[in-house]
């Protein structure tokens, strides 16, 4: 069974606690998690919501829940490096519950034409 094992890795060589690691690692594979999953978002957007994501927990001081996020973040990373998720689990987390923009440019008005609604793409 093939894996990254990131975590394990961490583990090992003792970074687990470095909430700087696991960010930059993520900034590093993170066009790469963008293009495998096909999502149309600009990468300095995706960015900026991972950095958020990171400072909204700037304020945790118990270390082992601090070590706990940054394993969950870990985690997170190496099963979507692997697609072990799906694009509207990424989209959850990047841009919370929204319409995908593929459903918004199908969607049909009440007055569509019958040429509209054989001419969808």
């Amino acid at each position: 069974m093939a894996s990254l094992q990131l975590s394990r890795h961490a583990r090992q060589i003792g970074v687990i606690n470095e909430p700087r690691i696991l960010y930059k690692r993520i900034m590093k594979e993170l066009p790469r998690v963008l293009m495998i999953y096909d999502i149309d978002m600009p990468v300095e957007t995706a960015k900026k919501t991972i950095r958020a994501r990171f400072y909204d927990n700037k304020d945790v001081k118990d270390d082992r829940v601090q070590e706990m996020l940054i394993e969950t973040g870990y985690f997170a990373l190496e099963t979507s490096m692997l697609q072990h998720k799906q694009k509207n689990h990424l989209m959850h987390f990047l841009e919370g519950y929204t319409t995908p923009m593929e459903a918004e440019r199908k969607r049909l008005t009440s007055d569509a034409t019958i040429e509209e609604q054989f001419a969808r793409n």
